[in-house]
């Protein structure tokens, strides 16, 4: 007799793969509003399509930076940081990290292979502090946000927090914490495809090639939906907070410039931090409404260290102690970058 008995295909694991987040959240928050409170509903969608209408204009620049520096293949400069004396490779992993549109997971690959061939631990840690902070977009985004002084304040603190990480791991290479720091079988994920190690040089002239082409195609609508989704979800709450009037709340915790109010928004900041564009919107409308600068800078540099990518992406290759040492470095960089934000903004 054939044997028609079959195993059912599990679809959940490929749906939820492809479902956005952002999108979800976004929805059921309009969802919520429009059930409680309908009379308010048509001013929270108001508010939130006006303000990424406003963004628009350096969403469309920020998507066509990082999709021409992807075609070209502008990555493979990032080997060049890694190569030469341990006090220049620091200095050039933390500014190229600061500087790059690539996000940490998408390089594992290639730190995985450098660190097994010997790479200082301590310029993959300048790397890894400054990458998730600030890249072409993400500084785009925050002028239009924050402001241009801000936004220019985050790249040198971007910069100053993988300096930190990356020089202070060289002073205490020798100790336990980050002695022998791989793991034995490094996992490999995140929130990027994986690739290859960076190979070649960068080509410039992309357009004559048409796989470059593609690229620059491909690059340009996955980081245009990506930011969409996120700001789409920021302004959304920043609607509902204007709306309901939490501004006293805000004004009362985080709107003073002391040491307390700081270390308040970098605690607080590592936990909550959904993603770092959501996370200019969303302070974009704290700072208006009472937020200091200084506590709105160690919110997001905290947070965005510490976000889910960026985290991974650490915790792949390195030893939980190292991990932790990781997280230690973040939160006294966004402290003092909070303390000196706020005394000269």
């Amino acid at each position: 007799m054939a044997d028609i008995s079959f195993t059912p295909v599990r679809r959940w694991p490929q749906i939820r793969e492809r479902i956005s987040w952002a999108w979800v959240i976004s929805f059921t928050a309009l969802l919520i509003v429009a059930v409680l409170d309908a009379a308010n509903f048509l001013p929270v969608v108001a508010f939130a399509t006006d303000a990424l209408l406003g963004t628009m204009p350096f969403i469309v620049f920020a998507v066509l930076a990082v999709a021409y520096m992807k075609a070209t293949g502008a990555e493979t400069l990032l080997a060049k940081a890694f190569e030469g004396r341990e006090v220049r490779m620091i200095f050039l992993a933390a500014l190229l990290g600061g500087l790059s549109p690539f996000c940490s997971c998408q390089v594992i690959p290639f730190i995985a292979a450098l660190l097994a061939v010997g790479a200082p631990l301590s310029a993959v840690m300048a790397f890894w502090l400054s990458s998730p902070l600030m890249d072409p977009a993400m500084y785009t985004i925050t002028a239009a946000e924050l402001g241009f002084d801000f936004a220019t304040a985050k790249v040198f603190v971007a910069v100053g927090v993988g300096l930190l990480g990356g020089f202070g791991v060289m002073l205490f290479k020798s100790s336990p914490v980050f002695a022998d720091p791989l793991r034995t079988q490094p996992k490999v994920g995140g929130c990027c495809g994986v690739k290859k190690p960076f190979q070649g040089k960068p080509v410039w002239k992309f357009w004559p090639e048409a796989e470059r082409r593609a690229t620059f195609r491909t690059s340009a609508w996955e980081n245009f939906t990506f930011l969409v989704q996120w700001l789409v979800l920021a302004y959304i709450f920043e609607a509902v907070m204007v709306t309901y009037e939490t501004t006293a709340w805000v004004a009362q915790y985080l709107g003073g410039s002391g040491f307390g109010t700081i270390l308040i928004s970098a605690v607080v900041g590592m936990p909550a931090y959904l993603n770092g564009y959501a996370a200019v919107g969303f302070l974009g409308g704290l700072v208006e409404h009472g937020m200091s600068p200084g506590a709105a800078m160690a919110f997001m540099i905290a947070g965005g260290v510490s976000s889910i990518p960026a985290a991974i992406a650490v915790w792949a290759l390195v030893k939980p102690r190292v991990f932790a040492g990781y997280i230690g470095f973040a939160v006294l960089g966004a402290i003092l970058a909070g303390l000196g934000w706020g005394a000269i903004a």
